[in-house]
């Protein structure tokens, strides 16, 4: 139940932040940032120095709030995935498909989201229980590519990450995605210390998500 849990409300946020920070610091005040912007999906990525102590310190500070689902990110092997999920993560992502990540995923009932290109990959993925496919690198398609991936495929959940901002936004969704992950358009602002540009942003990112919606 808890697998059905933590994909629902990533879905119903429909934001997933991608979190990369040039220190474990910087990566927890991002993720706070995007939590009072209103995204509640933080993806925490390996690329992370200390991205399994970041991990278990958001998880912590956030084990009170209901809504806020924290996630792994950058995942290549079961291994770091079981770290991950040691640590506290409540959702792998990868940036390609592993099939011992999966089955270590299944093993746990922690929801994994591979990245994927093609109707094969994304076949594959879901054949091991993937519940969401991770659209990646979504910049090399654009949102007219998940209509044409629905027709055959219109059971995949897909998100798309890369590529993916504000002017778009509405088009990913309005084509069939379930959520969003969002990266360096979101986080950019940490650079010059403006995690108040990066609330700022996400409460966009959200707002634009949920009239996308309503209009479809």
């Amino acid at each position: 139940m808890k697998k059905l849990t933590v994909l629902s409300k990533l879905s119903d946020c429909g934001v997933v932040a991608v979190v990369r920070a040039d220190s474990p610091e910087e990566a927890v005040r991002i993720s706070d940032a995007c939590v009072k912007g209103g995204i509640t999906g933080i993806e925490v990525t390996f690329t992370v120095a200390g991205a399994d102590q970041v991990i278990k310190e958001l998880s912590e500070q956030y084990q009170n709030n209901p809504e806020v689902v924290i996630g792994a990110g950058t995942v290549l092997d079961a291994v770091t995935a079981r770290i991950a999920i040691l640590a506290g993560a409540e959702f792998i992502v990868s940036p390609c498909f592993d099939q011992e990540t999966a089955k270590l995923c299944n093993l746990y009932q922690v929801p994994y989201m591979p990245g994927c290109m093609t109707i094969t990959e994304m076949k594959n993925a879901m054949e091991y229980g993937s519940d969401f496919i991770k659209l990646f690198p979504g910049n090399a398609f654009g949102p007219e590519f998940v209509k044409s991936v629905k027709a055959p495929l219109p059971q995949a959940n897909i998100m798309p990450t890369g590529g993916v901002s504000l002017e778009n936004v509405d088009q990913w969704i309005k084509n069939g995605c379930v959520a969003v992950g969002v990266g360096g358009n979101l986080v950019a602002p940490a650079k010059t210390g403006d995690y108040g540009k990066i609330t700022e942003y996400a409460r966009q990112y959200v707002q634009k998500v949920q009239e996308a919606r309503e209009v479809v």
